[in-house]
């Protein structure tokens, strides 16, 4: 085997939708207002019994099903979250323990908003070095649970969810070389911190940077695959903000591409976004198997990571 692959891919949200008006009634805003800046309509939220692991879980479940695989299939679990609560037992053995995942290695990746295509990275060089048989590489995170509900600027933004992808072995290189780095001094720009955590942002200097740096980055992650970005099927990009989104997948010139825009119904689900719109796509029978799709993470400590995969 020379490669890895996406076998399968599932996504789980909470059933609870948050609605621009809801938050018109919470804080000084409307849908107009938001709906202007950031283009989300509705997200969905979770309660305080559906902790960040249960959330993965259920993305992993469907996954796995997608996969026609078994929990005891799995060697790596790779969770991608900013949201866990505890530091130990972390996010990745709480999702193994949930399914009965038997053994496995277990470990959190803390990259925020590009944290499903680094753990997607991951997955793919330790299954190609042979470390790995299968890994389950899931993105997860409870925003709400680190939202200050008195700002207007960010909480209007946030949503709950996850997504999670098989990974395997495959003769052929299904998910392509990735293209990642950080702009580490620019850390200050996306922050979750304090106690208790609270997210912050400097909403200007993160458009700014989205929309004219990172372009060029993504083009490069199409070359790394041997594409050019018209061969593209799709472009699932962090699902921030629709006024980040559209510029940004305009600018990178995938002309023939379908382009992911579920944070006008899910919000900015940070780790969990890329997959979690990227299951939507194929649910929804917008991309079929083996369409070369870019994805692209940026946000926390203005770190990105791309890879063309080849979709499941």
């Amino acid at each position: 085997m020379n490669g890895s692959r996406i076998a399968a891919i599932g996504h789980y949200q909470p059933a609870r939708v948050l609605t621009n008006e809801d938050l018109a009634g919470m804080v000084d805003t409307s849908d107009e207002w938001i709906t202007s800046r950031v283009g989300i309509r509705t997200r969905h939220i979770a309660g305080p019994d559906e902790p960040v692991d249960e959330l993965a879980a259920h993305a992993a479940a469907k996954a796995l099903a997608g996969a026609g695989l078994a929990p005891a299939d799995i060697d790596l679990v790779l969770v991608a979250t900013s949201t866990a609560v505890d530091r130990s037992p972390n996010m990745a053995a709480r999702v193994a323990a949930r399914l009965g995942i038997p053994s496995p290695a277990a470990m959190d990746v803390n990259v925020v908003c590009a944290g499903f295509t680094h753990a997607l990275a991951t997955a793919d060089h330790a299954v190609r070095a042979g470390a790995s048989a299968r890994a389950l590489v899931i993105g997860a995170d409870k925003m709400t649970d680190v939202t200050d509900w008195t700002d207007r600027t960010t909480c209007v933004l946030v949503g709950d969810g996850a997504g999670a992808a098989v990974v395997e072995a495959s003769e052929e290189a299904g998910i392509g070389p990735v293209l990642w780095g950080s702009v580490p001094e620019m850390g200050h720009a996306v922050r979750i911190e304090g106690t208790p955590a609270r997210f912050a942002q400097e909403g200007q200097s993160v458009y700014r940077w989205a929309t004219t740096q990172l372009p060029p980055i993504a083009r490069k992650a199409c070359e790394r695959a041997g594409l050019e970005p018209a061969d593209l099927a799709a472009v699932v990009l962090h699902q921030a903000n629709l006024r980040i989104i559209e510029p940004l997948a305009e600018k990178i010139g995938a002309v023939n591409a379908v382009v992911a825009r579920d944070v006008v119904d899910s919000g900015n689900t940070s780790a969990a976004s890329i997959p979690l719109a990227f299951s939507k796509l194929v649910e929804q029978g917008a991309v079929s198997t083996g369409d070369p799709v870019l994805l692209f993470g940026f946000g926390g400590n203005l770190s990105y990571a791309g890879q063309v995969v080849h979709c499941p």
